[in-house]
């Protein structure tokens, strides 16, 4: 069962990851809400249209009669239905969008608030696959801070890239490491290969192949096989696959087995 603690820190970065957006948008001119960012076919703007569609499904909302006419960029089902809810708001202002932002965060706010224990135990299809709400709302976490970063990176407007939300975010993102350096790049069985995260958020992250997975060790290894640096927007823009390594190789630094490394950081990208 979730104990009230976890809740009330998970609603908290909630509110938090929201009135940062909020904030952002409230400084943007129209020109800067359609300023394209790194996702295929979406713009400043829609990247918060997501957000708005996303968490009017998670308060039980109807979901509008509407389809996206091209969907040649989306790769899997949850795609399909962001696209409906992107592509509806694209004759808004980003004002307009901005507004119903506000509103339906306002909302979700009052029934995260409101709810029962028992709400949060509540087991549903995530992102993730099957899980409980309040798993589900540490990934809503996730993918807030992500956008906002999507939104603020494009426009030069850097901000909130440091404390609980960001660490939040960049912890889930780790918790996939071991399968890059496992079962993607391969890494031979007894090595261990060293993350260093840097600059906004700051982790040192040991990973070691035992027998046929890669596991976390709490240890950092004076001969590890390879090891791999980066600042934590770096790390996030690869790790959510909004640029390759071939794209910011220059801020990538490996030494040791750099043709470990290199394989490791062009398979980084994590999310759904």
């Amino acid at each position: 069962m979730a104990s009230q603690r976890d809740i009330n820190e998970t609603v908290d970065k909630l509110a938090a990851a929201w009135a940062s957006l909020s904030r952002l948008g409230s400084e943007l001119t129209e020109n800067e809400w359609k300023t394209p960012s790194q996702l295929p076919a979406w713009n400043v703007q829609d990247n918060l249209s997501h957000l708005v569609g996303f968490e009017s499904d998670m308060q039980g909302l109807p979901r509008p009669d509407h389809t996206a006419a091209d969907k040649s960029h989306v790769k899997n089902a949850v795609g399909d239905s962001n696209e409906d809810d992107v592509d509806l708001r694209r004759s808004y202002t980003g004002a307009q969008v901005l507004k119903e932002w506000n509103t339906i965060t306002a909302d979700r706010l009052n029934t995260l608030r409101s709810a029962s224990l028992e709400y949060f135990d509540e087991q549903s299809e995530t992102p993730a696959g099957q899980s409980s709400m309040l798993e589900f709302l540490q990934i809503r976490i996730l993918d807030s801070w992500v956008h906002e970063q999507d939104m603020r990176r494009v426009l030069g407007k850097y901000g909130h890239q440091s404390g609980p939300v960001a660490e939040h975010t960049i912890d889930r993102l780790i918790r996939t490491l071991p399968i890059v350096v496992g079962k993607r790049a391969g890494t031979p069985p007894g090595e261990t290969v060293v993350f260093h995260i840097t600059n906004h958020v700051t982790r040192t992250i040991a990973i070691t192949m035992q027998e046929a997975r890669a596991a976390v060790v709490p240890d950092i290894p004076s001969n590890a096989l390879a090891t791999i640096s980066m600042d934590s927007d770096v790390f996030l823009q690869l790790a959510t696959g909004r640029a390759t390594f071939e794209e910011l190789s220059s801020q990538v630094a490996i030494a040791g087995d750099t043709e470990l490394g290199h394989k490791i950081v062009s398979q980084f990208n994590m999310m759904i």
